[in-house]
């Protein structure tokens, strides 16, 4: 289990049910009461993404992790000393992030604010684009495949890992309408749960 990333210690919320959004940081992101404490939690999604970065061949390749939450994936990498930057939208991801490195003894990594539905100009284009449980709202299909090809250099890749959400279908045809091809493997395991996991790793390539 250590090399997914299971001795990290992480900062997260107690809970799905908190709440806490006194300055409008993240309505004004267009995060949702509902989905203000998604990214303080562990999906096993995430679990499961940290695993297949224990492995991934880094050669130089710039990574960047969209929706990252806790970013277990990318403490991975950047614990294997990888090219990687967070990315997310909500407001309390750099503080958790900071606080995790120093937890983790871990140097300072890369974060950028991403929000797909906006222009992100000063972000640049990575070799890889990595994240998990990134579909789960009926809007982000359209958003993160465009995000997506503004972001990703002409001969790089994805790799997502969705856990059967009704957006994934979706997500592929506005892909494959990219210029995108997809190999698509079963998970039926998520690292450190006893619990039953269905999903899929999801790997587009032009």
């Amino acid at each position: 289990m250590h090399a997914c990333g299971a001795d990290l210690q992480l900062r997260s919320l107690i809970d799905r049910q908190q709440f806490f959004d006194p300055d409008r940081l993240a309505e004004l992101e267009g995060i949702s009461e509902a989905a203000w404490p998604l990214f303080g939690v562990l999906w096993p999604s995430a679990r499961v993404l940290a695993l297949e970065m224990t492995t991934l061949a880094l050669s130089g390749q710039r990574i960047l992790e969209v929706g990252c939450g806790l970013a277990l994936a990318s403490l991975v990498l950047h614990r294997r000393e990888g090219d990687v930057t967070g990315s997310d939208c909500h407001p309390l991801v750099p503080a958790f992030l900071a606080h995790n490195l120093e937890l983790n003894a871990l140097g300072a990594m890369p974060y950028e604010r991403a929000n797909w539905g906006r222009t992100n100009p000063d972000l640049g284009r990575f070799d890889l684009i990595i994240g998990s449980d990134v579909l789960y709202e009926a809007g982000q299909p359209g958003v993160l495949s465009r995000f997506i090809d503004e972001h990703l250099e002409r001969d790089g890749r994805v790799m997502l890992v969705d856990p059967n959400r009704r957006q994934r279908a979706r997500f592929s045809r506005d892909m494959e309408d990219r210029g995108f091809g997809l190999q698509s493997t079963s998970v039926r395991a998520a690292p450190g749960l006893d619990e039953r996991y269905r999903g899929r790793l999801l790997e587009y390539e032009r």
